[in-house]
Order: C-alpha cells, then sequence, then structure tokens
C-alpha cells in the first residue's frame, strides 16, 4: 500500500504525469506503477482527473458560490439522504459534512450570479429538512489544491538598508 500511496501522491500534484515518470520517480517498475494506477482506478480510490483552471484569466464572467447549510438529520439515515438530495442537482459541485456551526458544504458550478440567487431560493432551501443557508461568493482565488493562483515573479521582501 505504501507504493499505491506514493503514486496517489504524485497523481494528486499533477494528474498529467505519466507513469513513466512517476516509474523513475520512485524506482520502481513501469509495468507496476501501471498496473497500481488501474487498480486504483477500479477500486475508485482515483476518481477522477480535473484540471485547474484561473478563470480570471479568461473573459468568463460566471462567479462561484459556497453555501454552508444547517439541517436536520434524518432518523436512521443521518446526513446522508439529504446529501443525496443535494448532490443530484447539476449545479452542484461538491457537497461535505462538516463539523462547526453548519452542517453541509456545497459548493457551486460557476454560473451567473441570478442563477446562483435562483438554485439556493427553488431548490436548496425548499428542502424541508434545511434550517438554514449562508451563501459566499468567491471573490478570488489566491490558491487551489496547492496551486498558487497570483504571480510570485515580483521579490516582496523589505529592503533593509544600514
Amino acid at each position: 500500500m505504501l507504493l499505491k500511496n506514493k503514486i496517489l501522491e504524485l497523481l494528486e500534484k499533477d494528474s498529467k504525469i505519466s507513469s513513466q515518470d512517476i516509474s523513475a520517480i520512485l524506482n520502481e517498475d513501469i509495468n507496476l506503477i501501471e498496473k497500481s494506477i488501474c487498480e486504483l482506478e477500479a477500486d475508485k480510490v482515483i476518481c477522477g482527473y480535473h484540471t485547474l483552471i484561473n478563470w480570471e484569466k479568461t473573459d468568463n464572467q460566471n462567479v462561484s458560490a459556497i453555501i454552508e447549510l444547517k439541517v436536520n438529520p434524518q432518523k436512521g439515515h443521518g446526513f446522508d439522504k439529504i446529501a443525496e438530495k443535494i448532490y443530484i442537482f447539476s449545479e452542484v459541485e461538491s457537497v461535505y459534512l462538516m463539523s462547526g456551526s453548519y452542517d453541509l458544504l456545497v459548493q457551486l458550478r460557476k454560473a451567473p450570479m441570478r442563477e446562483i440567487a435562483n438554485f439556493v431560493s427553488s431548490k436548496l432551501s425548499v428542502i424541508d429538512e434545511v434550517q438554514a443557508t449562508s451563501t459566499h461568493v468567491i471573490l478570488k482565488k489566491y490558491k487551489d489544491h496547492g496551486t498558487l493562483y497570483v504571480d510570485d515573479k515580483n521579490d516582496k521582501r523589505q529592503v533593509i538598508t544600514p
């Protein structure tokens, strides 16, 4: 399992890394690497490969939103059935069970602000188990999945003179 964890760490940092490069980094046979990746995909440990896009560098005007939900868990099902009611919507990118003031965190796909507002008011807040929502619009991303979105070319060190 140690080898598979090392493979996962490399793929998590760069999903485009080749089996050949993984083999070289880990000093393992390429056939073993490819077999391990196939097993991880078959076991749904690797659930997909995604690309991070800095949408601020495009002309796309859509926004991303994160919604915190307070919900009443269902007897015998806890939060799972409520999460299922939410994640089936095409607008939903991610759903997380959370500790703290809110129970669920819902991330929506990028959309115009009006569509986000309509989704919250007409689809999300009308679910019986939903007690409260708190919607947050993402204004700017600085770092996502370990990737910096800001140019780090400027030296930000303070000049100290004697």
